[in-house]
Order: C-alpha cells, then structure tokens, then sequence
C-alpha cells in the first residue's frame, strides 16, 4: 500500500513539473510574440507615416525625388531632418511612459487599450483623407507602443526572470520584422493597402495576451515578517502611494542615466548622421545606403537583445562611453568623409546596434534580479521611460546638427 501511494505521489510530482514546464515555455513565447508587436508599429510608422503624408499631401509639382532633397552648398540634404519624424513618433511614448508608472496598474484595461489604439493607428494613417488625422494615427500608434512597453516590463515581475529575455528578443526583432514586412509588402501594394494588412498584428497581440500567456492567479506579491514562510505570517504589500513611487527614482538613476545616454547616443547617429553618410559611385543610391545602414543597426539590436542568457553585462555604463565613440567616429565621417569604404561604416553601425540592444536587455535583466521583489513591479516601470527620455533629446539634438552639417561644402572621400 506504501509503495502504491509513493507511486502516485512520484507521478502528481511529475504531471505538476511538467505542467510548471509547459506554462513558463507559453509564458517565454508570449512575452516574445508581445515584444515583436508592441515595437512592430512604431518601427513601421517611422518610415510608413512619412510615406503617407509624401504621397498624399505632397505637392504634385515638385521634382520627384524620394528623398525631398534640397542642394545646400555642395551637399543633397533633406530638407527637414529625419530627427522631425523621430520627434512625432517617440514624444507621445514619452509622455505615458513618465505618467503610466504612478497610475493604477489594471493590466487588463491597459492591454487592451494597447491593442485597440494600435489597429485605430494603422486605420488613421491608412485612410486619412487630412494630414491632421494621418499625424493622429503616428500619435496613437505611439501612445500603444510606450503604454504597452511600460506595462508589460512591470507585468513581468510576475513571471520568471527569463520573460525580460524573450521581450527584449521579441522588441529587437520588431526591427527587422518591421523594417522587411513594409518594404516587402509595399513592393506589391500601395502604402495604405500595406498598413491595413498589418492590422493583424494587434490581432495577434491580443492573442498572445489572453490566449498564449499563463496569468498568475494572484498578482500582489506576498511576503513573510521575518522572512519565515509560516501561511499565518504571510502579509500582503500595501499599495505604494505616489510619494513611496518617487521616492523610489533616485535609487533607480544608476539604471536610467546609462541606458539614457546610450539611446541618446545611438538615435542621435541614426537620425542625425546616417542620411549624411554618403558614398558615390558604389552598388547603393544613396536612399539605398540609407535604409541599409537601418537594417544593419536592426540586427545588431536583434542579436543583443537576444542574448542576455548567453552574454551578461553588469557596468552598463561601459556601453555609453563606447556609444560615444560611436558618435564622434559616425559625426567626422559625415563631416570630412575619411573612412574610404561603407563596409567599414556597415561593420560601425552593426557594433552600435549590438551596444543598444545590450544596454536595454542587460538593464532591465539587472533590475529583475537586484531590486527587492516588492519594488520591482514598479521599478521596472520607470526604469521605462529612460530610453524615451534619451531618444527625445536626439531627436532635438540632431536637427541643428544636421542643418550644420547641411551648410559645410562635400569633401571628396580619402582613398578611393
């Protein structure tokens, strides 16, 4: 009878870790499918929005330039920065996620209004018939993504650790998703055709969310007095008010500063210097190099954010100091065009995206791991907005930089 009974123990022992088993494999997939759409539509809108307003609200008299270039000096530059576009599409993200962290955390109500602001930004900018609406979409695309970002880091404490690697992995891979689908896609269809097909990825967000993904049963976290794991000592964490939430901010600076620089300094190059690095004469037009030099810095944000199980940083600080290394290469070659051959700037961009990718993944890893699990949720949250913040003064700064740049006569490139 013993040995009947330690069998069916040995067996519901058995059926409950491989029930644990399957639950974290769904939870690993939905964070990753969650990242990739969270990040798929403010990727597409920085490319597509300016598309749409192009070919809609564009003047029919214009030289048809795809890159709306004006001649300054010696040099074809953009009119307007790409930093403009980077602006109207990070800003609003911005907002919510300085103000999401201090609302009431209703995952639920969140999510979905993750999902429906996601589809209505793709319908806005696919059939606005005014340039106010197709800006409104950017906008609402936007808010979807930084609302969701904010929400699903904070969620994530709630699950095992490993779910920061999979959303960092599903984020990084929006990048080349994104960029591949509407370039693939636009080959074949109109732009506004091309966004109204894409309304299938807030579908699949909502599937991932409350389809694939284990919810916990209970989201307050419990704890011991004392640290004894006695059920009539288990306490539940009390709300923190908004004071407890500031007061939580300094603490998390030694997080926010680094990554902060870090994407001030890799947006700063992507939307201030890449459209002014440019090479004659090679197998790309210069919108081809362009848009390479994008998917180049995709993939190695790609690779980083995958790989925080395999490769792990602990002085995220490191990463900002080599991003600016980045910067003041990247900034004398728009300048002065020394380095002779665009492999080698293919290889640079590569390196930068690696670094950014790293210090997102490896930042909120660190913080999953070293705050107290009370705090956590939270922490998380505004831990979010550093990016943000840092991606927003880029946007800023590259503007006068690049007219700057703009107003210095072309330099014939050394060696070739």
């Amino acid at each position: 009878m013993s040995s009947l009974t330690n069998s069916r123990v040995a067996r519901d022992v058995f059926d409950e870790d491989a029930i644990v088993k399957k639950e974290r494999w769904r939870n690993l997939i939905a964070f990753w499918i969650l990242g990739l759409c969270n990040n798929y539509g403010y990727v597409v809108m920085l490319s597509a929005a300016h598309d749409i307003l192009k070919s809609k609200f564009g003047e029919e008299d214009v030289t048809p330039d795809t890159n709306s270039t004006i001649t300054t000096g010696d040099r074809a530059c953009n009119t307007v920065s790409t930093g403009a576009i980077l602006l109207a599409d990070i800003i609003p993200s911005l907002a919510i996620k300085i103000t999401a962290p201090f609302l009431p955390f209703l995952v639920h109500a969140r999510l979905a209004t993750c999902v429906l602001f996601s589809a209505a930004g793709f319908l806005m900018v696919s059939l606005s018939t005014t340039e106010w609406l197709a800006i409104m979409g950017v906008v609402i695309t936007s808010l979807s993504s930084g609302l969701g970002e904010v929400t699903l880091l904070s969620y994530s404490n709630e699950f095992h650790k490993d779910v920061i690697s999979t959303w960092s992995s599903g984020t990084g891979g929006a990048g080349i998703v994104g960029a591949v689908s509407y370039a693939g896609l636009a080959m074949v269809l109109s732009t506004e055709n091309t966004l109204l097909v894409m309304l299938i990825v807030p579908v699949l967000e909502a599937i991932a969310f409350w389809c694939i993904l284990k919810h916990p049963v209970h989201t307050r976290i419990p704890i011991t007095k004392d640290g004894i794991n006695s059920q009539e000592q288990i306490v539940k964490v009390p709300k923190k008010s908004f004071r407890d939430k500031i007061n939580l901010v300094p603490g998390l600076m030694k997080y926010m500063i680094p990554l902060g620089l870090v994407y001030l300094f890799e947006y700063f190059i992507n939307q201030g210097l890449y459209e002014l690095i440019e090479y004659d004469d090679i197998w790309l037009t210069h919108a081809e190099q362009y848009r390479w030099l994008q998917v180049d810095y995709q993939i190695g944000v790609f690779i980083s954010r995958s790989s925080v199980n395999l490769v792990s940083v602990n002085k995220i600080w490191i990463m900002s100091v080599l991003q600016f290394i980045n910067v003041i290469i990247l900034l004398f070659e728009a300048i002065y065009y020394y380095i002779p051959y665009i492999w080698i700037v293919f290889i640079i961009v590569l390196w930068e995206g690696l670094l950014g990718g790293g210090a997102y993944v490896n930042t909120f890893y660190k913080i999953s791991t070293e705050i107290p699990r009370a705090d956590r949720e939270i922490s998380l949250g505004i831990t979010a907005m550093a990016d943000a913040i840092g991606i927003t003064l880029a946007g800023w700064l590259s503007m006068p930089v690049h007219n700057a740049i703009c107003r210095l006569p072309q330099p014939k490139r050394l060696g070739v």
